[in-house]
């Protein structure tokens, strides 16, 4: 009994020859561009992805995401609603609830009080955007972004909700909006991972939701479509340094030896999976001299350390792994995204959510003006938000100085600049509870097929086969890029 032989046997008719044209489809391609000396050269367009692709000239080459995981309060940052005083400890109207499906947090209250934001918000910019006292930095930088505070979804629990926005889907296995992008424009530099996640410390609220690596892995798309994840302490990356008694040219030999054995396993299986191995040990052998390069921020001026704030001398903090986040997009890497913990103001907003804005606030606009000074903000998208809002009313007790706020997908303010967006615009109206959409809204695969579109990708055009269906990071249903957010 062999079983490889049973194995190989075991292959379908149908997968032999998807195999089969898949690898021919390479060999042809291979014959017709020296693709080693393609990688070397860096084209822009990217080496790995679809031909494809880009659908259309991009405004953006790459992107940073800056996700807020938990939620923040849209009415305590951006959604100004001063009616709301005259409102105070009052029921929220039936009306304006209309049977809204509730989380099991709220859904037992006798009683749903209005709580008015305790912050002061005050006028900022060209147009007179109303910016709260939490974010004095992004006050400052209003006419550098677009503000859509109309941004909905379906889900209401953190779970499916933040998995949706990443995935496009609530439940868990499709590959995450980075992957989709490796996969479908491939790398733009030979040294670095093409998609990066960092999870930074925070301060605010201490009990914080998990996060899963699902939210930036590769679903059914090969695994080498996953993010690397830079840790805030140690090695950067796990594994990145050779064990004791190895240097790196028997790290080479020992690299070569295992990639002839995985060759004649693809050989004899046709298992991509094999091949991602062979690509992932590579770039793990490049980035042992470029990674230490990349998070050594002693290289970066004074000046620029300041315009972070203290913070950033402190590894895995939110400020570090902005400047990071540069320094990442200005070597071509395609994807980062950092998730930013702690936005769940179910009770004790008054102590927790200045942390929470604290934590990002001057970060978020120096890392816009660092790469405005650099040249990069043109063709880099930024994108800052979290995966549903909070309820006018108050969770729990109500008082002037402290209420709590619960989940509300209706609606939700994001932040998108640079890369093809206008700068300076507020999109979409909240009524006076912000509590439903009265003006222009946008649901989150919208937001997905926008951020799609400003990377030259036309959203229904990118989809894969599996399990007979064509999958694609915004859905079945149709979507559109927000086109009034574009240049």
């Amino acid at each position: 009994m062999d079983p490889r032989n049973d194995y190989i046997q075991a292959i379908t008719r149908r997968h032999f020859f998807q195999k089969g044209a898949l690898g021919l489809g390479a060999a042809a391609l291979a014959s017709m561009t020296d693709l080693p000396a393609q990688a070397a050269k860096l084209p822009s367009s990217g080496v790995g992805g679809l031909p494809q692709l880009p659908h259309f000239a991009p405004k953006a080459k790459r992107a940073i995401y800056l996700f807020m995981a938990g939620a923040p309060c849209q009415m305590d940052l951006f959604d100004y609603k001063p009616q709301m005083n005259q409102w105070y400890d009052k029921d929220l109207p039936e009306s304006v609830r209309q049977g809204q499906r509730l989380t099991t947090m709220t859904s037992g209250q006798s009683r749903f009080p209005i709580a008015p934001s305790k912050f002061k918000f005050t006028p900022h910019g060209e147009n007179g955007t109303m910016v709260s006292e939490l974010l004095p930095y992004h006050a400052k930088m209003v006419d550098d972004i677009a503000l859509v505070k109309s941004v909905h979804t379906e889900a209401i629990n953190h779970d499916p909700a933040i998995t949706y926005i990443c995935t496009g889907n609530q439940l868990p296995g499709r590959p995450s909006l980075g992957s989709w992008l490796s996969y479908g424009l491939g790398s733009m530099n030979e040294n670095l991972p093409t998609f990066v996640v960092m999870t930074p410390n925070w301060s605010g609220r201490q009990q914080a939701q998990a996060l899963y690596n699902r939210l930036w892995g590769a679903g059914f798309l090969p695994s080498k479509h996953s993010a690397v994840t830079l840790r805030k302490s140690g090695d950067p990356i796990l594994f990145l340094s050779n064990p004791e008694g190895v240097d790196s040219s028997l790290r080479r030999r020992m690299l070569d030896s295992v990639s002839k054995i995985n060759q004649e396993t693809y050989r004899l299986s046709g298992d991509p999976e094999t091949q991602s191995r062979i690509s992932q040990y590579e770039m793990a052998f490049r980035m042992q001299s470029s990674v230490p390069e990349l998070v050594d921020l002693k290289q970066e001026s004074q000046a620029t350390l300041d315009m972070y704030g203290p913070d950033v001398s402190k590894p895995g903090s939110f400020a570090a792994s902005c400047l990071l986040a540069r320094r990442m997009v200005e070597r071509d890497v395609r994807f980062v995204q950092i998730f930013h913990r702690g936005w769940d103001q179910h009770g004790n907003v008054a102590r927790d959510l200045p942390a929470q804005a604290k934590d990002v606030d001057q970060a978020a606009w120096a890392l816009i003006q660092d790469l405005k000074m650099r040249g990069l903000l043109d063709d880099t998208l930024v994108v800052w938000g979290g995966e549903f809002g909070r309820t006018i009313y108050s969770q729990g007790g109500l008082s002037k100085d402290n209420y709590g706020r619960d989940h509300h997908p209706r609606c939700f303010t994001v932040w998108m600049a640079g890369g093809g967006v206008k700068p300076g615009v507020v999109h979409g109206e909240t009524d006076d509870f912000s509590y439903n959409i009265v003006k222009d809204p946008v649901h989150i695969s919208d937001l997905n097929a926008t951020i799609l579109h400003c990377l030259g990708i036309d959203h229904s055009k990118l989809s894969i086969s599996t399990q007979g269906l064509d999958v694609r990071l915004t859905g079945v249903e149709e979507r559109h890029p927000v086109k009034q957010l574009l240049l």
